[in-house]
Order: structure tokens, then C-alpha cells, then sequence
């Protein structure tokens, strides 16, 4: 089967805001062709992404990430058998992980790490138990197949147990800005409700912040993902792109409503490799009026130059943008046909290819 990539690459204006800061409260930073650049931790965005994904695809197509994963099998039991008392099934939920291959400290530690398991790896464990399945290879292929979509995209690792670890098919950048940034602050003073006596302010802090127009830039490789979720690949696209686009790390949302969205969304089906389109940027953008226009046209010629000389071109390729563009990354068009044309391109690839 020939490898097909999903890339999407976005630019964002996020307006004053510390999305994701560092150990010292600093906003994060970069340096990328010898100018400070912000940035978000591909980490910080992987864990809005999987949020946004409770909007779009049903609760049983998404895992949990928890170290509570007796619970889990233990209410699955209860729920497959409600004749059996909640002090059974937990012995039960603990007996069927360690045949699985899991080493189990006790209830409320679970395991030692945070496990990724999909509800219906949870169901699947439950059900064996209940049956009496006494082929631990039975419990530890249940706790194999049956992935949930964002465990498919983002895998899992397993300390314990190598063989239950899942390769990642998704690839998350960290999001840098287009153009060079200074960090600014935000002081700030507050005064006791009762204490009319005095002027004086109660409580003085500081907050960094600052403001950029950031590339994004993620793959998923659909082949792979074919081989874990096989036909909902479309969909499982379909909704990463989506989720991509409307996801944004919450740090101090509270302080800064810095919630947007993308001035641009471009998106490309490749058969030859991934392809980050950040050295557009090595040069950081400078301008007195404002980074968008010209970091979209600093895009459009980075993909023009790299797919007409290093790199195949795409085989499809889709982009949404508030701003005009040349039509060198494809025709213009609402995010949500955007966003129908992904899943409906890549059922007909992979079709043709499984055919």
C-alpha cells in the first residue's frame, strides 16, 4: 500500500496572551534563525487537540489517559454483569489487567504511569473476566487491538510492556512565531473590598505576556492510521484537521480572551514525505504593519519553491484564508467544505488503494 501524508499548516494571530509558559511563569520561546521566537509547546497543543476531540467524535471512539484504569474495568464489569458486587469486581478489574501484562500497585495508585487505554479495550477486558477466559494472551491482545482514535494518532507507551505500546501516526509541531518577539509586562494591583481605610493596594503581582502570528504544523501518516482504525480513517482525519483548527491551549485564557481562530488553514495530501513548511521563516518577517499578509505569502512561496525542486507536489491540496491569495496553495473556500473535501479526498485515496 503506498504511503499517503496528511499535512496541515496553519498561521494564527494570537493577541496578547501566555498560552503555555514555562517553569519561571515566562511565556515560552525559541530561537530560530538567531531571532527570539514565541512558541507553544507541541505537548500544550496535543492536549487541546484531544479536548476539542470531546466535540467532535462520540466518547466511546476516545481513550482515557489515567493511572485510575482499575475503575474503568471495574465499572465495565458491573455494567456487562450487575449481579456482581463492587468488592468482586474490583478484584476482578485487578486480576484481568495483570493477566494483560500490567503490574498493578493497588486501586487508587493503579499503575505506576499514566496508561492510555480505550473504552472498548475496557470492555473487551471486562467481558474476558466475566467469562472466565483463563488465556492470558487473550487479555493482553484485548489490551492490544481496539484503539481509540487518539490513541491511533498520538500512540502509547507502556514502561512494563513493550508489546503494548503504540507507534504515534500524528506529528505535532511546536508553534513558533513568524517574526522575532520581546517578551512585555503586564503589572497589576488589587485593593481589599472592606478595608476603606486606606488607598493602598493589597496585592501587587507581575504577568509576562506577549503577541505573535505563529506557523502550526502537524502530519499524520494515513497509511498508518489505516492499519489502526482502518475505514474511519475520513473520518479520523477529517475531525484532526477540524480539531487542529479550533483548538487553543487555555493558559490564562481567564486573563487575556485570546481565543481565535487561523487566518490561514492550508492542507495537502502527499505520497512522498511530510513536509514542514518553517523555513519560510527563517528569516523572521518584519513589518510595521502587522505579520499576516506577508508571512501568507512568505508560505505560499516556501511551498512553491520546495515542492517545484525538492519535493513531489501535493496530490490534493485545500486552503481556507481570510486574506486574498494567488492560488498558488489551491482555490480558496469555507473552512467546513474545506474540512468536507479532506474526508471525502481521502476516502477516495485510500480506496483506491485497498482496491
Amino acid at each position: 500500500m503506498k504511503k499517503l501524508y496528511l499535512d496541515v499548516h496553519a498561521l494564527e494571530t494570537v493577541p496578547p496572551s501566555c498560552v503555555n509558559r514555562d517553569d519561571t511563569g515566562s511565556p515560552k520561546s525559541a530561537i530560530y534563525g538567531g531571532k527570539v521566537r514565541s512558541r507553544v509547546s507541541s505537548q500544550a497543543w496535543k492536549k487541546a487537540i484531544r479536548e476539542n476531540f470531546k466535540k467532535i467524535f462520540r466518547e466511546e471512539d476516545l481513550g482515557l489517559r489515567t493511572k485510575k484504569i482499575v475503575e474503568m474495568v471495574q465499572k465495565d464489569i458491573s455494567k456487562l454483569d450487575a449481579s456482581i458486587d463492587n468488592e468482586k469486581a474490583e478484584k476482578m478489574a485487578i486480576k484481568a489487567l495483570e493477566n494483560a501484562g500490567l503490574k498493578i500497585k493497588n486501586v487508587e495508585s493503579g499503575t505506576d504511569a499514566l496508561m492510555f487505554m480505550s473504552r472498548k479495550q475496557s470492555e473487551e477486558l471486562a467481558r474476558l473476566i466475566i467469562v472466565g477466559e483463563k488465556d492470558k494472551k487473550a487479555f493482553k491482545k484485548a489490551l492490544k487491538e481496539h484503539p481509540s482514535f487518539d490513541m491511533a494518532l498520538f500512540g502509547r507507551m507502556v514502561a512494563s510492556d513493550a508489546e503494548l505500546n503504540y507507534d504515534a501516526c500524528c506529528q505535532v509541531s511546536h508553534a513558533i512565531s513568524t517574526h522575532e518577539v520581546q517578551t512585555e509586562y503586564d503589572y497589576f494591583t488589587a485593593v481589599d473590598d472592606l478595608d476603606t481605610n486606606t488607598a493602598a493596594s493589597s496585592h501587587i503581582g507581575m504577568n509576562e505576556f506577549n503577541s505573535s502570528t505563529l506557523y502550526r504544523y502537524a502530519t499524520i501518516d494515513l497509511t498508518e492510521l489505516y492499519k489502526s482504525v482502518g475505514l474511519e480513517v475520513p473520518k479520523v482525519a477529517e475531525g484532526f484537521v477540524k480539531a487542529f483548527v479550533q483548538s487553543m491551549p487555555t493558559g490564562k485564557e481567564n486573563s487575556y480572551a485570546n481565543r481565535v481562530l487561523p487566518c490561514l488553514v492550508y492542507v495537502t495530501i502527499r505520497s512522498d514525505l511530510p513536509l514542514n513548511l518553517v523555513g519560510a521563516f527563517e528569516n523572521a518577517v518584519q513589518s510595521n504593519a502587522g505579520y499576516e499578509e506577508e508571512s501568507i505569502r512568505r508560505l505560499e512561496k516556501q511551498a512553491k519553491n520546495m515542492y517545484g525542486l525538492l519535493a513531489d507536489q501535493p496530490v490534493r491540496s485545500f486552503v481556507t484564508c481570510i486574506h486574498d491569495i494567488n492560488g498558488i496553495l489551491g482555490e480558496n473556500e469555507p473552512l467546513s467544505k474545506l474540512l468536507s473535501d479532506v474526508g471525502v479526498a481521502v476516502q477516495q485515496l485510500l480506496e483506491d488503494e485497498v482496491a
